[in-house]
């Protein structure tokens, strides 16, 4: 059985009195594309820091493939990775990107570079820094998966890309995913993004993961029930009030269901869609801590 691709136990990261992330603790599987969302400042860049191993947790354990991030070269070539600025070299072309990810990686495969090169029309002469922002994405996304990684990491790598190239990012993302065969972990404050191409979903907010899971599961167990204010029926076992709003007249809460089968109380009532879920734990960890969150986008 091939290891996860990321398993964390109290992972804790602290800058001086800072702490950016607190008790993580998560067990990816193997051939998931998760969707990691929060509001920024919520730790999302920590927590892919750490997976990549540029920096080193305060405490607690992290094992990525199961082996430490970045314990030696072997383990690097196993994971490739785009920063939130897309990171490619102003001054050298296309091509000499290429010829620099062939002298850097054992396993770098150069057909694959060049076919996608083609295939998204980049000249390969042309200096990076001519290059419009979509293209830079498609470049580093290029080099990322020539690298053959069994994993890899993307941190908002959309975030500054216009509607139409967002979408070619992530349609190409797909492709290599089904070429490759490779686990990705993509951060993203757009919810529609998680939605088209997440199969697993980490919520992360106040530094805390707030719930984590397979996406479909997740939305199955969860509810809205609205009812005349103090007629609601009573919850049994397994149910887990996760907000309570509160009018004159009408009570609405959102339960989420951890139980093996749905009682018959919601059976009748609809699912929530991703965007109220993950909105209604960025808001409870806000009350909680008493601070506000501010909430990701769910850009259609």
């Amino acid at each position: 059985m091939n290891p996860p691709i990321l398993h964390t136990k109290a992972l804790t990261k602290r800058y001086g009195h800072h702490t950016a992330l607190t008790d993580v603790t998560l067990t990816l599987p193997t051939g998931s594309i998760v969707g990691l969302v929060g509001p920024n400042g919520a730790g999302k860049s920590t927590l892919l820091a750490l997976t990549s191993g540029l920096i080193r947790p305060t405490s607690g354990t992290i094992e990525v493939l199961g082996s430490p991030p970045a314990a030696d070269a072997a383990q690097l070539a196993r994971v490739g990775f785009v920063a939130q600025d897309t990171p490619v070299y102003a001054a050298l072309t296309v091509d000499e990107h290429l010829r620099m990810g062939r002298r850097l990686n054992p396993h770098w495969d150069a057909r694959l570079a060049a076919d996608r090169i083609r295939q998204i029309g980049l000249d390969p002469t042309k200096k990076a820094g001519r290059l419009s922002g979509g293209q830079k994405a498609q470049l580093a996304l290029t080099i990322a998966a020539a690298k053959r990684p069994e994993l890899l990491i993307f941190d908002e790598p959309v975030a500054a890309l216009d509607p139409l190239a967002r979408r070619a990012f992530l349609q190409n993302l797909m492709e290599f995913v089904a070429d490759l065969d490779v686990s990705v972990i993509l951060s993203s404050h757009l919810l529609s993004d998680v939605e088209r191409v997440c199969d697993h979903l980490i919520v992360l907010a106040e530094s805390r993961v707030q719930i984590a899971g397979d996406t479909e599961t997740l939305i199955a167990g969860h509810h809205r029930l609205v009812g005349p204010r103090g007629d609601l029926p009573d919850l049994p076992a397994g149910v887990e009030v996760i907000s309570a709003d509160h009018t004159e007249r009408q009570t609405t809460l959102i339960v989420r269901n951890t139980g093996p089968d749905t009682p018959r109380a919601l059976r009748e009532t609809p699912n929530l869609d991703l965007e109220d879920m993950v909105l209604t734990y960025l808001h409870r960890a806000g009350r909680i801590t008493g601070e506000t969150t501010t909430p990701v986008e769910a850009t259609r």
